[in-house]
């Protein structure tokens, strides 16, 4: 298996390492994170410890999730009929996925309560399909979500294979914190390495740490992963010291890039980077990124 990765500084404090991929995290409807403005609702986490099944990863972070998008080269269907139609058969799928509604982006949102701590959501905008269950009570429930949405979204949506872009799958962790993000991701990941002089500057504060990084799992650079944190502290709250309790998020994805994939069904597609994203999370993101963020946020 050859590895391809690419290496750019940013002087802000941010080591990027290539990427166009996004991520919405755990709190997808909301605003820009670095806006002055955003509010955050309380995580779920706790409805979770007081009864309900929890996953192998609920007890590393405050909130965990599984999604996966399906990325397209044309627009998606946005009629009516259309959309309600396909987001019905959702339903009848998943019968507590009761909350639907049209956002100001124009995304069309069908979710269960949030309130419960565990819940499923799938959204249609543009060009995308997302599918995403938050903190799943075992990462099982979480694949037949996807899989159904897989096995339904062609038919519904009227799209084939020509016109898919790429298949993403995700494993998310979020951590509450109330404080300066980005000054707890380079403490628990910076200090060490080559930036620490960096970090060490007298009277300096640290204003944006996202480290990213993507890798080839394959010779033709069609299986891709990427790792990346994103921070929600910006200049106004480090300057006045008021840092509301916000979730700091680790993303880890599974890209297959379409066309010339050796499966021949989403379905098996997503079983091969679900199984692959799970054996690196396991490898390398819990115990490199996700155990030492958890620990150095506790010590806070």
């Amino acid at each position: 298996m050859n590895f391809a990765i690419g290496i750019s500084l940013v002087i802000a404090g941010s080591l990027v390492i290539g990427g166009s991929f996004t991520n919405p995290g755990l709190a997808f409807a909301l605003a820009s994170p670095k806006n002055d403005t955003v509010e955050y609702p309380p995580t779920p986490s706790d409805a979770l410890r007081e009864g309900l099944p929890m996953n192998p990863y609920s007890s590393l972070c405050d909130d965990f999730g599984v999604y996966a998008y399906l990325n397209t080269k044309m627009d998606l269907p946005q009629g009516r009929e259309t959309v309600l139609h396909f987001f019905d058969s959702m339903q009848k799928s998943f019968p507590k996925m009761t909350d639907f509604e049209r956002r100001e982006s124009g995304e069309f949102v069908l979710e269960e309560d949030r309130e419960q701590g565990s819940y499923r959501w799938v959204t249609l905008d543009g060009r995308r399909l997302s599918t995403g269950y938050v903190n799943p009570p075992e990462l099982a429930d979480a694949d037949a979500q996807h899989l159904r949405v897989l096995e339904l979204a062609p038919y519904h949506l009227d799209f084939s294979a020509l016109d898919i872009e790429a298949l993403d799958t995700l494993f998310v962790f979020d951590f509450s914190y109330a404080g300066n993000h980005d000054e707890v991701v380079a403490e628990a990941l910076g200090i060490g390495g080559p930036l620490e002089p960096l970090l060490q500057i007298e009277g300096s504060k640290v204003l944006n740490f996202e480290p990213t990084i993507m890798l080839s799992l394959d010779d033709a650079c069609r299986l891709q992963s990427r790792l990346s944190i994103e921070t929600r502290t910006n200049a106004y709250q480090v300057r006045t010291g008021q840092y509301p309790d916000a979730p700091i998020s680790i993303y880890f994805t599974i890209r297959q890039y379409w066309g010339r994939q050796p499966y021949k069904t989403l379905a098996e597609s997503y079983e091969n980077q679900r199984r692959i994203c799970q054996e690196m999370v396991d490898s390398h993101v819990v115990p490199n990124i996700v155990r030492p963020l958890a620990q150095t946020i506790s010590a806070k």
